[in-house]
């Protein structure tokens, strides 16, 4: 077990780890839904590979136990929920899984984005990096989304062709992400509307503001040499 958090460790050690990611959320956004590969308890093996990364990532880039131990605790309990939803699933249940899993990825994505803007010269893997962190931000909303649409059903107009189950949302995610929109899913209520123009928003802002400061963090890297 400590060889192992040791392995996990050293993958935020080098800029390597993340272009890693990039390849791994690639893998969990768009080949595990078509293959299929998303039922019971495949998805929580996913989810423990990415849990012990974000841990690995925050006892890394964070010099506060508190905040180590809090992740943790959020972590643990996501997985927790995640195995209980196997053996006793409830709406209510499937709501607390997707609020756990949002926390879980906006501090992946917190962690992440502290080792693209760390101090020193931009390369392509801190390039990689930023791609996973915007990748991350579509899987959030995809979650936040789902959570919403079993509290509230009526929260979304959605097509006779769309089920309600989570790869519907990460695609509604990324559709208003990238501000695509092809109307097949349309939000009603306030809260969604809400939720669809800041994801629209941040979509639009985070590459922009994202490239200023990565070319600020090249200049300053290269004046220092």
């Amino acid at each position: 077990m400590v060889n192992i958090w040791r392995t996990f460790r050293r993958f935020w050690e080098t800029d390597r780890g993340l272009s890693f990611l990039l390849f791994l959320l690639v893998v969990l956004i768009f080949v595990v839904p078509a293959s299929g590969f998303t039922k019971a308890f495949s998805r929580i093996l996913i989810d423990a590979l990415f849990t012990l990364l974000m841990l690995a990532g925050v006892a890394a880039v964070s010099k506060q136990k508190t905040a180590t131990i809090a992740v943790c605790g959020v972590a643990v309990a996501g997985l927790a929920l995640r195995w209980l939803g196997q053996f006793a699933p409830s709406q209510s249940m499937e709501i607390a899984i997707a609020l756990s899993a949002v926390a879980s990825v906006v501090t992946l994505a917190y962690v992440v984005l502290a080792q693209v803007l760390r101090a020193g010269s931009v390369n392509r893997h801190r390039i990689m990096g930023a791609i996973a962190v915007y990748l991350l931000f579509g899987l959030a909303w995809g979650e936040s989304y789902f959570a919403l649409a079993l509290w509230d059903p009526g929260s979304f107009s959605v097509g006779p062709s769309v089920a309600s189950i989570p790869e519907s949302w990460m695609y509604f995610s990324f559709v208003t992400l990238t501000t695509v929109g092809y109307g097949d899913i349309t939000p009603v209520s306030s809260v969604a509307r809400s939720l669809a123009i800041l994801e629209a928003l941040t979509g639009q802002l985070y590459p922009a503001i994202l490239l200023a400061r990565l070319v600020a963090l090249e200049v300053g890297s290269g004046a220092e040499r």
